[in-house]
């Protein structure tokens, strides 16, 4: 006989029937090795397709073979592993395919931009402007227009982000309560609008509003107005997200040891959202750096540099880009893309040094 108790017969039981119930539940296994395998099948077969039939070209063969590669492994894995498996590898399929074709034609532009950019780089182009050059010429750079990017990107920035921020500021902390709810509505309904203004719109009103009706005249500080007004939604939607998000235990132990409400946005609020802030604002400033509609109408162009953008036309790299591809031109056509890898550069190099900042200036985690 036995020395075990019934207690212990009975947990060993239950212990066995948990077992076979995960067994049942969980089934067979695919390989580590399977989604390689059926991802090479799927792409053979692809491939065969494509010298069979009306599929052509790699991006529609890549499509066969991603549409191939969800239905083999979603039938091998019902087969093997049961349908609750095979459900949650195709949901996690169509993830992976959805972020992969979101992220093709970005690296397909970028890559793009670098190869064929790179065949007009040079530190002379960097250096000069394109005064006295004509369109069938080599040479000829691109300087003035950094100097035109730089100022006007920067003025709007100066006026854009101290402004959205604060609106920002006011919509989260100080609206709450009394007749600013009344105003605190309207100010969003307005922030909500400007976000899906054109931004030809934005410089048909600047060209209206600041040069035929007040005599401003066309320069690179009208156009830094035209781009102020589309920066501005992006800061405010950014920045009250950020604010959100901060725990209101933070505010309110604050208060409780009774420092004032704005010192306790300076101090604590706007610190530890100073990340997502900086975030924003880089978004806003990559969002107007390369607009070229707003500038046609407010500064339209020049091939010379010019360093005030209070007075005359200023050139811009959107406006260098454009100009140069309707030139049609070989010389134009690789200054044009030139143009846009410096363009693309100067975004990646301000967005690293925001990082930095928010880094050795935020909250010490």
């Amino acid at each position: 006989m036995s020395d075990r108790t019934p207690a212990q017969l009975s947990g060993e039981t239950r212990a066995e029937s948990d077992r076979l119930l995960h067994d049942a539940l969980a089934g067979g296994k695919l390989p580590r090795w399977a989604p390689a395998a059926v991802g090479v099948v799927a792409l053979a077969l692809a491939a065969v397709l494509n010298l069979v039939t009306f599929v052509d070209g790699v991006a529609g063969t890549l499509v066969v073979a991603a549409l191939l590669f969800g239905v083999l492994q979603s039938v091998w894995s019902f087969v093997v592993e049961g349908r609750r498996h095979a459900v949650d590898r195709l949901a996690t399929t169509l993830v992976y395919t959805t972020f992969l074709l979101a992220l093709a034609p970005l690296v397909a532009v970028l890559l793009t931009v670098i190869v064929r950019g790179l065949n007009a780089l040079s530190v002379d182009f960097l250096l000069t402007s394109m005064r006295g050059v004509s369109p069938r010429e080599e040479g000829g750079g691109v300087y003035h227009a950094i100097v035109g990017t730089l100022e006007q990107v920067g003025i709007a920035a100066l006026i854009g982000i101290p402004l959205g921020v604060l609106t920002a500021i006011y919509l989260v902390e100080y609206a709450q309560q009394g007749n600013s709810k009344r105003l605190a509505r309207a100010v969003s309904f307005f922030v909500d609008v400007m976000t899906g203004v054109p931004s030809v719109v934005v410089g048909l009103f600047v060209y209206t509003a600041a040069i035929l009706t007040l005599g401003m005249e066309r320069s690179g500080f009208a156009a830094a107005l035209a781009l102020t007004i589309l920066m501005i939604p992006v800061v405010v939607r950014s920045t009250e997200e950020m604010l959100r998000i901060v725990p209101r235990d933070l505010r309110e132990a604050s208060y409780a040891l009774g420092i004032p409400k704005w010192r306790t946005i300076l101090k604590v609020v706007l610190p530890t959202a100073l990340s997502g802030i900086i975030t924003g604002a880089m978004l806003a400033v990559a969002r107007v750096a390369g607009e070229t509609a707003p500038l046609l109408l407010t500064t339209f162009m020049s091939q010379s540099i010019n360093f005030n953008p209070f007075s005359g036309p200023q050139a811009a790299l959107p406006l260098f880009v454009w100009d140069q591809f309707n030139s049609g031109t070989d010389a134009s056509q690789d200054r044009a893309w030139a143009g846009a890898l410096v363009l693309i550069t100067i975004v990646m190099i301000l967005y690293l040094a925001a990082k930095l900042v928010a880094r050795f200036t935020g909250v010490k985690k």
